[in-house]
């Protein structure tokens, strides 16, 4: 019975609503994913290798990395799927802050394959919100993403092993160190002595990732992986591919 509302539900959304794209607004012709495009999908990029073993961050061959050098050694590996482009930043957008929740069955098919590579066989548990950002957007976006995944890898989800202690101010403009910082004693966890998978949308300088982590740690977690959809490009990395770009006319 649930199962035959779920498809009801389904098919008067595509009645309602445009079969179009949300990442380019194309015509969608898929069956099993409405909301974005198979040419959207083959955009995404992967990140490219190699990669530090530990934090994930693409880096050149004998060039030590800059995000992890200080993190607890119980923290890692940590894998993203995608690099945080315009396109995945558009269709991010829209399931953070416009209700397509959806988006993350989609989003989970390129990070669930990343799970073999982080060596845990910890649950999934998704890095939450405060109350009051979740009162307003009505879900976690980390959630259902970790949802996602453990649907695709039969992973059990503990949603509320993490906790938000406070709201913190937006990090969009802040660096590393001042990450750090806006997020000091922003979360508290449970104790439970095994290994955990933390899972969020987006890695940008890992701030968010070790306070959630230390916190796990401290309630007696033995290791804390991660494994996140997008990842932020180096600013100097992404300014090197846009002076390459226009060197090339395009």
């Amino acid at each position: 019975m649930l199962a035959h509302w779920k498809h009801s539900l389904k098919t008067m959304e595509r009645w309602l609503l445009p079969a179009s794209c949300l990442g380019c607004g194309s015509p969608v012709t898929s069956a099993g994913e409405p909301l974005v495009c198979d040419v959207c999908r083959i955009r995404w990029r992967p990140v490219p290798t190699p990669v530090c073993q530990r934090c994930g961050e693409p880096r050149r061959l004998g060039v030590t990395c800059r995000i992890c050098p200080e993190w607890d050694p119980s923290i890692g590996p940590v894998r993203s799927a995608v690099l945080l482009d315009d396109g995945a930043r558009r269709l991010l957008h829209q399931f953070k802050y416009h209700g397509w929740r959806r988006l993350a069955d989609g989003f989970a098919q390129p990070m669930a394959p990343l799970l073999r590579q982080l060596d845990c066989s910890g649950p999934l548990v998704p890095i939450p919100l405060a109350p009051g950002r979740t009162r307003t957007r009505g879900y976690n976006q980390a959630a259902e993403l970790a949802a996602a995944v453990g649907r695709i890898t039969g992973i059990p989800v503990v949603p509320g092993l993490l906790v938000r202690r406070r709201e913190t101010g937006t990090q969009t403009r802040l660096g590393a160190a001042d990450r750090l910082a806006n997020l000091a004693g922003a979360f508290s966890a449970r104790a439970v002595p095994e290994a955990l998978i933390l899972v969020d949308d987006v890695f940008t300088t890992g701030a968010t990732l070790v306070s959630a982590a230390g916190a796990l740690l401290d309630a007696g977690a033995s290791r804390v992986v991660a494994v996140t959809f997008a990842r932020a490009e180096a600013p100097l990395a992404g300014l090197a591919r846009h002076l390459t770009r226009f060197d090339r006319g395009a």
